[in-house]
């Protein structure tokens, strides 16, 4: 008798349009907020030359995304005060749009968004200088739902030095993370938060894999092998990754993914750095005693990287593929860089409507329906649910208390007191 129909397991498509679209798609890192706050930019309308907005994840089935919550050194004395600013901006956003957006604080919090068919809307500080060298302050922005935080942005802070600036002997360095660094980063394991190792000094890195109790990520981060920019990762720093447990996020930006577009941008540095100065003294001059928003440099330097050549789509998945490579596809992600990087992405990727691309190009390659779900978000989820048992098991299972997940009730642990506000 012929077997049935219905007996023979259904085989994995090898279509990469329905492997796209069947996958819960992560990205790390988009700078929208510094639209949401200084533009007043609603996510339901259209972006323009921006990156992100709800057309474009839609067509992009982007899932979940953790928008940067970062904060210009200039502002100095309100580093935590222009970060509570861009939060809020986040949540007003899900707010506005309940029926498309989801705010996420959990890995189970983005299945129920997946299953809704709404974004997960996470946040992630970009820069330990938003918590002001305060532990209060960190215990704040977790309470407020921010799940990981960059150890620092492109300047070094008071407690962990930068790859951004660690060749200028102006800047006072620590060989990078001082006593309180550590501090912060076992602080942040115990409150469930992601340490993200994206923008850090070598030595930086160095410490915080010694330091951390739990996997790390690198929100938006490329293979220094590839291209040269101290913001990307050596082998070495790669394989240590993957020894322990974490992920890296391959940031889409062509300075980091091309070293002919890294080279070109240096050489403009000096004249477009001009120009921006000039942009912002204008802006002041017309609008004395008031904070100059993002967009006023941004756009300068969008078109300024009009001037320079984009890279194939190739030079990303190169990325991808090199990392897959030296630490093993279980570590390696998306952290795309959007609305952070002033349109200077590869040929073919011009905002999260392009994701679908980055699923062809992979399987073009050889890469399988399972291993292209990995990339795409199964790896975060794992990162982050590790992330999660090993603050529980450090609170000796202790909920942390957390208002954006409890409207305003600290949980009651099993067999135990509920926590204390903190």
């Amino acid at each position: 008798m012929a077997q049935s129909s219905r007996s023979k397991p259904a085989r994995p498509s090898t279509d990469p349009r329905v492997v796209h679209a069947a996958a819960l798609v992560i990205d790390t890192h988009a700078d929208t907020p510094q639209r949401f706050l200084d533009e007043n930019f609603d996510i339901g309308s259209d972006a323009g030359e921006g990156e992100i907005d709800l057309a474009k994840i839609a067509r992009g089935n982007l899932g979940a995304e953790f928008f940067s919550i970062w904060v210009e050194p200039r502002h100095k004395g309100q580093y935590a005060r222009r970060a509570f600013r861009l939060i809020d901006s986040v949540y007003r956003q899900a707010q506005l749009h309940p029926d498309k957006i989801m705010m996420a604080f959990s890995p189970a919090d983005i299945e129920a968004a997946h299953r809704q068919h709404k974004l997960a809307a996470l946040m992630g500080i970009e820069g330990g200088h938003a918590i002001e060298s305060d532990l209060g302050l960190l215990r704040d922005f977790a309470r407020l739902g921010v799940r990981y935080m960059t150890l620092t942005w492109s300047n070094t802070n008071e407690w962990a030095d930068s790859s951004g600036d660690i060749s200028d002997p102006d800047v006072p360095h620590h060989n990078g993370l001082t006593p309180f660094g550590r501090d912060v980063v076992l602080e942040m394991n115990r409150l469930g938060m992601m340490v993200d190792i994206s923008h850090v000094a070598d030595k930086t890195f160095w410490d915080a894999i010694q330091t951390t109790r739990a996997p790390v990520i690198a929100s938006h981060s490329s293979a220094r092998a590839l291209t040269n920019a101290p913001r990307n990762m050596t082998d070495e720093m790669l394989k240590a990754v993957a020894k322990n447990g974490g992920v890296v996020m391959v940031n889409f930006y062509n300075g980091f993914i091309d070293d002919d577009y890294r080279k070109a941008n240096a050489a403009q540095s000096r004249a477009r750095d001009a120009a921006v100065e000039q942009a912002v003294a204008d802006w002041q001059k017309a609008h004395p005693g008031k904070e100059v928003p993002y967009y006023v440099s941004e756009r300068v330097s969008r078109e300024w990287a009009k001037k320079i050549p984009r890279p194939p789509l190739k030079a990303l998945i190169d990325h991808i593929d090199h990392i897959a490579k030296v630490a093993g596809v279980d570590h390696v992600g998306l952290g795309s860089d959007f609305d952070g990087v002033s349109g200077g992405l590869p040929q073919g990727i011009d905002s999260a409507a392009d994701l679908p691309k980055i699923t062809e190009a992979l399987m073009a390659r050889g890469y399988t329906a399972a291993d292209v779900r990995k990339v795409l978000g199964e790896n975060l989820m794992r990162v982050f649910r590790e992330v999660e048992r090993v603050a529980a098991q450090l609170r000796g299972n202790q909920p942390e208390w957390h208002p954006a997940q409890t409207a305003g009730a600290a949980p009651k642990a099993k067999g135990k007191a509920a926590a204390t506000p903190r």
